[in-house]
Order: structure tokens, then sequence, then C-alpha cells
């Protein structure tokens, strides 16, 4: 079986071959998606120009360009830095509906996230799971879940919650996961063990989805790069050349600094989508006056070890915090995600987690547990930007009460602006940017990524059998194979480079899911070009390895070395350049 899956998805030889998918070119060879594609994609799109520029590698930009290529577009993507390497890679790593949206009365928002939740789940099953959240009651919430009224007494609150749990099913029509349970207050400290008991009057099940944010950027990234999209990481836009004097006012062109070589290149669009998330701003002033109102909010999580605070196989909700928000306990491999926070401001370029984030979360927490989180249980703390839509005039430092919605605005030199939203509704985000372009030019309105199916999709159930029957021979527990199988079809390359070399089966850190065939693949398959961006985003080390990833960092270092041709001098630099940003809190 190994060896026939592989045959399917194999990886490519012959680099710089042009392939072909539905009569269009493609310049990602039999899956590869490395470096060399990287310097190619660039180089193309200099000389040829595409219809659409993307400016931004996040899950938002990556979904414009799967929309816009499935149009029938000619994509290019830049992103200044890694893919996913902002917000999308530092999110709770949840699809989900935000239930904690309905007692706002934003139905509209819940609603569309739950119909995506849905079509992520059927299009995606490789990459999105159900997860069940358990929802305790306790006689000191006074607003659960934001509620808003206050009951006297608490008396009637476990109908109020029941109520909104049934909307919360009934919103998500037939692209419901599962209905919510009622469970009481014994089976919600079974489900929860960590939960303390006293006060403790009711519990609920109700079920979302969870995903590797990271993951599924780059799945879906790669799914448009299989369609013809033309893709480079570490390509910064430093501004636009307008095409006069024609029509001085419309961008005729971007200009862009390879971050790796220093090289600069002019890439000819006729049309610029902005999706750089908390950056759109920046990106829409380099074309006149931006229309746009952008808040971002910093999120903070915390990653601890399970044995500090077990976990089944729930996550579990604390319903109400200082700020009228929620916090999540998420189990996440061998480790539990604690977040998040809501706060306004801070250097967009340098996302810290404070000593007063970090407080925050461990003494809201320890409102709700029977075992007290102290710093020294803390493996790392992260931070991302949310890009939060603010009202014209308003500067009030309550980011906790803007809205999660997204909005689509037609900026300076013609550009497209697509910002806000959740990872969740991403796709809908790239749908209705791609609608406006389509009204724009006058072309019929179609929505083709509804039920395609992302990379690794068809196949994956076989694939997950295989890398079953494989464990054994490489020494791999179900942490392992969970995690392989996140590669969907893809993890029969992996299958097959493992079976070919052993020493790829192994584990690069002792308590964690990763093994090395995956920092290959990295580079092979996900245009990987750094030491940082393995250990911190395709691997995920960074956040849940206790050396924050150093120990294991030669290692990596000397396998990507092998892949990427550095020399011994380039190693001892990326290990050192690695240590340098955790040095400074990144």
């Amino acid at each position: 079986m190994i060896s026939e899956l592989a045959g399917r998805a194999g990886d490519g030889v012959a680099v710089g071959v042009i392939g072909l998918i539905d009569n269009k070119e493609v310049c990602m060879t039999q899956g590869r998606l490395s470096h060399v594609e990287r310097r190619a994609a660039l180089r193309r799109m200099a000389a040829e120009g595409v219809d659409v520029l993307v400016i931004g590698g996040g899950i938002t930009g990556a979904g414009v360009a799967l929309e816009a290529v499935a149009r029938g577009y000619r994509i290019g993507l830049v992103e200044k830095a890694d893919f996913a390497s902002g917000t999308s890679s530092k999110s709770t790593k949840l699809v989900h509906g935000g239930i904690r949206y309905l007692p706002q009365f934003d139905f509209a928002l819940v609603r569309e996230a739950l119909i995506e939740r849905g079509r992520l789940v059927r299009n995606a099953p490789h990459l999105v799971r159900p997860l069940g959240f358990v929802l305790p009651l306790y006689a000191e919430n006074k607003r659960p879940l934001g509620t808003p009224i206050v009951l006297p007494g608490g008396i009637g609150m476990s109908g109020l919650l029941r109520s909104g749990l049934i909307l919360y099913d009934v919103m998500a029509g037939r692209l419901a996961i599962a209905g919510h349970k009622h469970i009481g207050a014994q089976k919600t400290l079974e489900l929860a063990p960590a939960l303390k008991a006293e006060g403790l009057r009711d519990g609920f099940i109700y079920y979302d989805g969870q995903t590797d944010d990271t993951r599924l950027t780059l799945t879906v990234l790669r799914t448009a790069a299989k369609r013809g999209a033309l893709l480079a990481n570490y390509a910064e836009v430093l501004g636009f050349d307008f095409d006069a004097p024609a029509n001085p006012s419309a961008i005729r062109a971007a200009r862009v600094r390879d971050a790796l070589t220093g090289e600069a290149w002019v890439i000819p669009a006729k049309t610029i989508i902005n999706a750089a998330g908390a950056f759109a701003g920046r990106i829409a002033a380099m074309a006149g006056e931006s229309r746009i109102a952008i808040r971002p909010a910093k999120g903070v999580h915390l990653t601890l070890p399970r044995e500090v605070l077990p976990t089944t196989e729930y996550a579990v909700v604390l319903p109400e915090t200082p700020d009228g928000r929620l916090l999540f306990i998420v189990p996440w491999n061998t480790r539990v995600t604690l977040g998040t926070t809501d706060t306004p401001g801070g250097d967009l370029d340098r996302p810290v987690a404070t000593d007063a984030d970090i407080d925050y979360l461990i003494n809201t927490a320890n409102a709700y547990l029977r075992t007290k989180l102290t710093r020294a249980h803390v493996i790392s703390a992260w931070a991302g930007y949310r890009p939060l839509i603010s009202p014209a005039g308003s500067d009030g430092a309550d980011t906790a009460k803007l809205s999660r919605t997204h909005v689509v605005v037609d900026g300076p030199g013609n550009m497209i602006t697509i910002t806000g939203g959740k990872l969740t509704t991403y796709r809908r985000m790239a749908q209705d940017a791609l609608d406006s372009l389509a009204r724009r030019e006058g072309k019929p309105v179609a929505h083709p990524t509804e039920e395609m199916p992302l990379d690794g999709a068809e196949g994956y159930r076989a694939c997950r059998a295989a890398l079953s029957e494989a464990a054994g021979r490489f020494g791999w527990g179900a942490d392992v194979i969970n995690r392989l199988s996140q590669y969907g079809s893809e993890a029969g390359v992996i299958l097959q480079w493992c079976a070919e070399d052993p020493s790829l089966a192994a584990r690069v850190a002792s308590d964690l899911p990763y093994i090395m065939a995956e920092v290959v693949y990295a580079c092979r398959r996900e245009m990987a070009v750094t030491l940082d961006d393995v250990l911190s985003r395709r691997l995920h080390l960074n956040f849940e390895d206790w050396s924050r990833g150093i120990e294991p960092a030669p290692m990596v270092a000397q396998m990507m070395a092998h892949e990427l041709g550095w020399s011994s001098r380039e190693i001892e630099a990326q290990v050192a350049r690695y240590r340098d940003r955790l040095a400074e809190g990144m």
C-alpha cells in the first residue's frame, strides 16, 4: 500500500518541467514547491505579468489565490516573510462558528462561520476534525458566554444557555457537525478533570472543529499552486508603479524585493488584491490614502503540558472572564493550549506576549481549576494580531467588542482590499473579494471553491490506513499517525521517503509527534527556506518543545542543508538567527 500511495503522489525529480492542469501552465513540478519553484515563480511573474497579484501569504491571501485561479485568472502571490508567519500561525487553531457572538446578536457572522465550518469539514477532512467543547456553568458566573442579561441568583441560566446552544445547532443547518448535549455537573468533571467541583452547577457539550492553522494555510496554497498559481514567500512589496499618463491613478505594477537575495522585481498586474491582514492599511497607503480603519487586537496563548492541565479528548470553555470574553483549554498533541487575550495596539512587526498577558491567562484560568497554574508550568507564550475593522471615528480601547466580520474595499489605485474576518471564514472572504472583481469587470459570478477538495483530501482514508500499517515498522505511536494524517494523501510521499531511508522516520523531539521526513517535505513541497520556517511553523517546535526548538535545531538545520545546499557556515548562521529570534521573544 505504501508504494501504491507514493506512486500517486510521488516526488518529482525533473525541476523546471512545466505541467498542465486544466490546460494551464503550472510552475509546480509533480507536487514540488521548493526554493527552486519560488525563484521560478518570481521570474515568471516579472516576465509575463499576472491578472491578479495577491499581497499576503496568510490564510486570507491563500484563499484569494485559490479562488482566483479557480476562476481562470493568472495569479501571483507574494508574502514579505514566510507563509502563515503572522496571525495565521498564531490562532487558537479552531474552525468554529463563534458561539460568543450570539449574545452580541451578530447572527449573520455566526451563520456565515458555521456554513464555512461545515464546508471545511467536508472539503478538508484530513485537516479539520470535529471537537467537542465542555461548557461548565458555575454559581459565580453572571454572564457566561457574554449573555446580554444577568439573571437574579443565576436562576434559569442553564435554560438560557441551552437555548443559545439550540440556536447554534439550528443555524448550522445541514452542515452541522453534531448536536449539543446537556451533561450535568458530574459528567462535566469526568470529561474536564482539570475543572474545580466547587460551585459547579451544570454542564453542556457542543461541537466545533479543530485544525492546524499553518497546515491549513499551506494546503490551500498548494491547492492553488497545483492549479497554476505562482507563489513566493520572502518577497516584500515596496511600492507601486502607476499607469501614467493614460491613467495616473491606476496601479500598473508592484515593486517587489526578494528578501533572501536582495534582488528587485517589477511585477505587472492588472489587479492588486491586498490580503495583508493587520498590515493591509500599510499596503493601501503605498497606493494613496487608505480607506480602511484597522484596529489590530493582540491575542496571546499559552502552551502547557497535559500533566499539569489534564484534559481528555474534549476542549473546555471557561465561560466568563473579567473583560467579557471566554477562554479555551484545547488539547493539542501532548500539550494543551490556553487562550486567548484581546488587547488593542502594539508593535505589529514584533508581537510579544507580555508578563501582564501571561498573568491574565493564568489568573483567569486558575479561578476555574482545581490545580493552580504558575509561570513555571508555561512551555511557551505566543502572540498574534487580529485585523479588526473599526467604525469610522472610533478610538475606544475595547477590541473585544469589535466585530469579526470582514470587509471588501475598493482602495486607491483600483486596489481591492479584503481584511477582517476569521480563520474559519477565509474561503468566503476570498469569494467576496473575487465577486467584487467580477462585478468590476462585468464577468459572471461563479463560486468554484464551495465544494472543491483541498490538496490531500482525495484518498486520505486509504493513506491513514497505510500509516497505521507502517506504524509498527517505524515504531510510531498514535500521535505520529494522527499528525501525518493531516497531510492526507500527501502522506504517501512521506511514507515512501521513510521506506527508502528509515532514519527519516525518527522523531524530531522525543515527546512530540513530528518526524524528520517532515523537514524534507517542508523544504521540497512547502517552500521552507529558513530554519525558523520549519521549527516555528511547519513543526511548531517553537511553541511545543520545552527547549523551544533549540535542542533539535542543529539536527534540523543539517537536514535542511542537504535539501537547500547550505554550507557549514550557513548552518551555524541559521541556528544563531533562530536563537536570536527566541531571545527577542518572537
